[in-house]
């Protein structure tokens, strides 16, 4: 660490407050409209309280930790999680969380303090326990404790308010990009297979149009479910009609299974993307060559086919077999569509990628326990608009580079995000260095302070630790 401010000390946390001097008391002493707070309801890293319930409607079974407004709470089971609130009234928590009183010590520099990255490197490092670490007591009190005077610890804290409230805010917004980029995406494919993406190269492009599909405005099949006419050039079709067999894939005994590349692959559906592009960089699976033609020989795919995942949630996740294999095999989870002749297999993964679609498949499946199983019988049903074959090319040309400019995007939001992720740290880090707010002459030295808490502590009558009786 850099060299601090002059008037600044380094000491540890035991040094200026008293650390787990805490009151327990059992559930017939609580009183039923308090607080009682859990280490769950602390959410990782933000210091939001993500519920607030009564003793009464939680009923504790055994004994928990008082804490009183004005004090910060702690969590030191997995304390890499960054627990850490400010109690703003009275109440009870959990026995892994610790309640501080500041003392002579800024309340809310203290809480910044144990959020700080020095002692969260620290706590992580001297934290005992594989499977759910904690920090034990004499191990917080070594902790190394940045101590400026009381008058800028003020000063650094209101700073760090103001400056946190920024950076949430920030990320706030961020976060709700993602969410945006999915509907965005949702209402161009919604365009692209209505025809409205393309109303005006239709218009222009006259002679592409197919007239033998007019006939369907006379048997009625020329508007989707829930949705309106498509246009007169266009054909509404069920999967069935445009697609070869329609089938599902099937499991092969584990023992058949290998990581061998030079065997067959075998799809899984967390290959499967919500993009149409298949990634078999996960966990890729392979089968043998007799596995392949014999024991699978319904499941198998080749590239240009379409796949769906038929389990789920979620549903929806859609990909188009590359060309990297000349075959390969999918499990039973997953549908194959094979575009037939009429459509191509870039416009049938559009389709099948839709809300529209997606919300008549679910319609129709069996739920059971939460999830959905669609029917092969679902998936040839599913309803399937066809335009004619050039404005096909178009409309996934369309709809290929609006999704590449969102992909850009939606990285260089990955990219935001990451940087606001790590901002917080880098504040708060600035502020223990002494380089967040100045320093001013006039302030009561770090060492006139110390010696205040410690005359305060040693004048103190020992604390109970004991369990509360009242």
């Amino acid at each position: 660490m850099s060299e601090l401010p002059a008037t600044w000390l380094a000491v540890t946390l035991g040094d200026v407050i008293n650390y787990a001097d805490n009151v327990t008391v059992e559930p017939q002493d609580m009183e039923p409209s308090a607080l009682l707070i859990e280490l769950e309801d602390i959410e990782r890293h933000t210091s939001k309280l993500l519920d607030r319930q009564t003793v009464e409607a939680r009923s504790p079974k055994s004994s928990k930790n008082r804490f009183l407004k004005g004090q910060v709470l702690y969590g030191k089971l997995r304390p890499y999680l960054n627990k850490v609130i400010r109690a703003d009234q009275d109440g009870y928590c959990s026995g892994e969380i610790i309640a501080i009183s500041p003392g002579l010590l800024d309340r809310d520099y203290l809480f910044y303090a144990l959020k700080s990255p020095e002692f969260l490197g620290y706590v992580e490092a001297v934290s005992h326990g594989m499977r759910m670490p904690r920090l034990g007591s004499q191990q917080a009190k070594a902790a190394r404790f940045i101590l400026p005077p009381l008058a800028e610890q003020t000063r650094i804290a209101l700073k760090l308010d103001e400056l946190l409230a920024q950076v949430e805010s920030v990320k706030s917004r961020i976060d709700s990009i993602p969410a945006l980029l999915k509907r965005f995406r949702q209402s161009v494919l919604a365009a692209a297979v209505s025809g409205r993406l393309t109303e005006e190269w239709r218009a222009d492009n006259s002679t592409c149009t197919s007239h033998t599909q007019l006939s369907n405005l006379q048997t009625g099949k020329n508007t989707p479910p829930g949705g309106s006419s498509l246009p007169i050039s266009w054909a509404l079709k069920n999967a069935s009609e445009v697609c070869g067999f329609i089938t599902k894939g099937t499991t092969p005994p584990k023992e058949k299974m290998s990581a061998n590349p030079n065997e067959v692959p075998y799809i899984k559906v967390y290959n499967l993307t919500f993009t149409g592009a298949l990634d078999f960089s996960v966990d890729p699976t392979f089968v043998d060559a007799d596995t392949h033609s014999i024991y699978l020989k319904r499941s198998i795919v080749k590239p240009g086919d379409v796949l769906m995942n038929i389990v789920g949630p979620p549903l929806g996740k859609v990909s188009i077999v590359p060309d990297t294999y000349p075959e390969w095999n999918i499990n039973q989870a997953i549908a194959r569509f094979r575009a037939g002749d009429g459509i191509s297999s870039g416009y049938l993964a559009l389709c099948l990628r839709t809300e529209s679609v997606l919300t008549h498949a679910i319609s129709r499946a069996k739920a059971t326990a939460g999830q959905f199983n669609l029917t092969l019988e679902i998936c040839r049903d599913l309803p399937i608009p066809v335009p004619p074959e050039a404005e096909q090319t178009e409309i996934v040309r369309r709809v290929e580079q609006v999704f590449a400019f969102a992909d850009q995007l939606e990285a260089k939001v990955a990219s935001a995000k990451s940087r606001i992720d790590h901002l917080t740290q880098s504040i708060l880090g600035k502020a223990f260095r002494g380089k967040l707010v100045p320093q001013v002459s006039d302030d009561e030295p770090a060492t006139e302070l110390l010696a205040r808490i410690q005359a305060q502590r040693a004048a103190a009558p020992k604390a109970n630790r004991g369990r509360n009786n009242i």
